[in-house]
């Protein structure tokens, strides 16, 4: 009888910590930083994607996915610049198609909003004549957090070699 109420304690003290632990796990400073973490790179990830892939022949929904994928001047720009885009890329009639290589957050201020991501590429273009042609980049964006979630801020390429003087 004894042993069963020492192996009734031991379960309950056993059961009780591991509550703890798992409240203190799940209202943990750094899982919420890591899930913000986490949530910024796979949303820089997938912009930098779209705003990397486009068809001509799906021209207004590869547009679509350009403004839906970024916020501020980026997207005015985009916004202001559509209809000479759009006259540029019939014109060339080109496809272009991104794969994400690798991506990592470079920056990350969660309680501002603010985020920057670097995202390893490859771009293949493949005009109406010729070859594709393959080019592996790395990319430089900054995030901003809205209400629809991250959205690329801005976007630029990301200096390669050794840059030093």
């Amino acid at each position: 009888m004894a042993a069963a109420v020492v192996l009734a304690v031991a379960a309950a003290g056993a059961g009780a910590w591991g509550g703890v632990s798992w409240y203190d796990a799940s209202h943990d400073d750094s899982a919420a930083y890591a899930r913000a973490r986490d949530e910024a790179l796979a949303a820089g990830e997938q912009a930098v994607q779209n705003m990397n892939t486009l068809d001509h022949r799906k021209l207004e929904k590869g547009l679509d996915s350009w403004e839906d994928s970024t916020t501020g001047d980026l997207h005015q720009q985009l916004v202001d610049g559509r209809t000479a885009f759009i006259k540029q890329i019939q014109e060339a009639k080109t496809v272009s198609t991104a794969q994400i290589l690798s991506g990592a957050v470079t920056e990350l201020d969660d309680r501002a909003g603010k985020a920057g991501v670097m995202v390893a590429l490859r771009v293949t273009v493949t005009a109406p004549k010729g070859k594709p042609a393959v080019k592996e980049s790395r990319m430089l964006g900054k995030l901003t957090r809205t209400s629809e979630g991250w959205k690329l801020s801005a976007l630029g390429q990301a200096p390669v070699g050794n840059t030093a003087g």
